[in-house]
């Protein structure tokens, strides 16, 4: 079986040596500078939409470029596979631009080349076949399993509601505490350096991954409000005291 995979970034790149373990991988990148990983083919954009399956690992927000493109570049009965951290939006936008031919596959593997790096065993895997055979439903989900993987079968909206107050909550967390400046110290308790582990897990990803968990995401702006209430909430009783001290 041979997969694509469209988009070379840090996750790309990941992804690409994973699955090279067990299919011939062809990557594709709109930046010729990219690396590839060893025994990935580097194609162009037409080679690899002709792949049987093809993972989209691009940001969220360059689906509206990316989506177009590809489309016309497709054989019937093509999987496409996203990867992106929001659910609702690539998939509406997948069922909108893809050909009705092509088999579609909403993923979220809730990990990336920090978190993977003593393995995948256990790691959380959101799967959603939008529109797929039965056959490519097992056949992946049983390769997913393989893997160690944990496979969580959730809807989009579920996802991003559950997402926005795990993924999306620690990502702006490790924003605002990398913003503060926080170094390691020789007399940081364990708890500091969990907070600085957040900052290198976090701040490690570009900042278009940050932008597009918070805007693309409907639950996360809800998630920012409840965040600031519980800041003020916090600072109030601070406040409430201070009297006397």
């Amino acid at each position: 079986m041979n997969i694509g995979v469209y988009g070379l970034g840090r996750f790309g790149y990941f992804w690409a040596a994973i699955l090279s373990k067990n299919f011939k991988v062809a990557a594709f990148s709109r930046n010729p500078e990219r690396p590839v990983p060893p025994g990935v083919e580097r194609v162009s954009e037409e080679e690899v939409c002709g792949c049987g399956t093809l993972f989209l690992c691009t940001a969220i927000s360059s689906l509206n470029e990316v989506l177009p493109r590809i489309s016309p570049l497709l054989k019937p009965g093509t999987l496409v596979a996203d990867t992106c951290s929001v659910k609702v939006r690539p998939v509406k936008m997948m069922e909108a631009f893809l050909p009705s031919s092509a088999q579609i596959l909403a993923t979220h593997p809730m990990f990336g080349p920090d978190s993977a790096k003593t393995g995948l065993k256990g790691l959380p895997l959101v799967y959603h076949p939008v529109r797929m055979g039965p056959e490519n439903d097992a056949y992946w989900k049983s390769y997913f399993n393989s893997l160690g993987l944990s496979v969580i079968e959730m809807t989009p909206d579920e996802h991003d509601r559950q997402a926005a107050y795990t993924q999306g909550v620690t990502h702006f967390i490790g924003r605002v505490l990398d913003d503060m400046k926080l170094e390691p110290n020789p007399i940081g308790t364990m708890g500091y350096g969990s907070l600085l582990s957040i900052i290198q897990q976090t701040c490690n990803d570009p900042w278009q991954l940050f932008l597009d968990l918070q805007l693309y995401n409907p639950h996360t702006e809800e998630m920012r409000r409840k965040l600031k209430s519980s800041l003020e909430e916090i600072m109030g009783i601070i406040s409430k005291n201070v009297s006397g001290v």
